[in-house]
């Protein structure tokens, strides 16, 4: 009896570190999360809103269809970082109990967060179709690859996925109401009991982002295909499969096109795969996703930092791709050095 006493005390000790450690650990991954969100919120503002005054002014050498698509894209992603990061994770770690938590407003920050995010998803899957039609499609490409065309597309999409997000509202109720007013946002049990509601988040789940991961990998590999076959019998008709090295100038068009593809596909893929993978381990397995041990809330945790990260690469990835934008951009960058310098000047004159 004495020794059963013992390793309770033992076993108990042992639980308070263990908690103790967790909580410790927990404070930590909350400080870098606050740090993390306010460097994004910081950054990929002003990127996202140089990306879209440089592209607007269509003088980067690109097609009026590709800069119709690369502005919706930044102006989606900056629509992500207001939403999510600043009405999201910087209204919880620097106005925690503001307006902002009223469960009406709440409710309406989630569903811009939830359009916000699709738009940004499905306008990268629409660049990369209409790329796909321009360089595997002759036929298709002079009717589809247009600048009407662009701007039908995009605006079909951000109106059907605004629609689609609405039903997003009312699924929360309020976790308390003080003096008749309803604070905070709780998912209500009936979204996670209710039939209609639990084929209503398989639809959006499938919609964002499984459809357009398997969209943007069969995509891709129809273009690497195309590409291959076509640059084997430009080489045999041109003579270069024969050692004569000559600059092909449809080719050379064709590879920045690529590139740029490839770029923002591939920075999708990798930025969203782990969110992916948690959602595939979840359904697999059955287990519930609010019993989450602390390795899988980490885990839950990176997804998120690294989605709400592809909201700022787009526009890292043009300056590196782009050497007319990679030129107007450090031109932004200079400007208000410039203003500052020139007022100094002025002032010391």
């Amino acid at each position: 009896m004495l020794w059963e006493g013992n390793e309770s005390k033992f076993n108990t000790r042992q639980q308070e570190g263990t908690d103790h450690f967790l909580q410790k650990m927990q404070y930590i991954f909350q400080s870098i999360l606050k740090l993390y969100y306010t460097i994004i919120a910081i950054i990929g503002i002003p990127v996202n809103l140089v990306a879209i005054g440089i592209l607007s002014q269509a003088n980067c050498g690109l097609s009026s269809c590709t800069t119709h698509y690369l502005v919706a894209m930044a102006t989606a992603d900056l629509l992500v970082i207001v939403a999510e990061v600043i009405l999201g994770w910087i209204r919880y770690y620097y106005f925690f109990g503001s307006f902002l938590d009223i469960t009406p407003v709440c409710s309406a920050i989630y569903v811009m967060i939830c359009a916000a995010t699709d738009s940004s998803v499905w306008f990268t899957i629409s660049f990369s179709f209409d790329r796909f039609v321009l360089i595997c499609c002759q036929k298709l490409k002079t009717k589809y690859c247009t600048e009407k065309t662009a701007a039908v597309v995009l605006a079909t999409t951000c109106s059907v996925l605004c629609l689609k997000n609405i039903p997003f509202y009312f699924t929360y109720e309020p976790e308390v109401i003080i003096d008749n007013i309803p604070w905070f946002c709780s998912v209500k049990s009936s979204y996670l009991t209710q039939p209609g509601w639990l084929g209503f988040d398989w639809f959006d789940t499938v919609l964002t982002p499984l459809l357009p991961f398997a969209l943007i990998l069969l995509l891709n590999a129809l273009t690497v295909r195309h590409i291959i076959r076509a640059s084997r019998v430009r080489k045999t008709l041109r003579g270069q499969s024969k050692g004569e090295h000559q600059r092909d100038p449809k080719i050379e068009s064709r590879r920045k096109s690529v590139i740029l593809l490839f770029t923002i596909s591939g920075s999708f893929i990798l930025l969203w795969m782990i969110h992916v993978m948690e959602f595939l381990y979840y359904n697999i397995t059955g287990i519930d996703p609010r019993d989450y041990n602390y390795s899988e809330y980490i885990l839950r945790h990176v997804g998120f930092m690294l989605r709400n990260l592809s909201c700022c690469t787009n526009t890292f990835i043009y300056g590196v791709t782009q050497s007319k934008f990679r030129e107007h951009f450090k031109s932004a960058v200079k400007y208000p050095f410039t203003l500052v310098t020139r007022s100094i000047h002025k002032r010391s004159s």
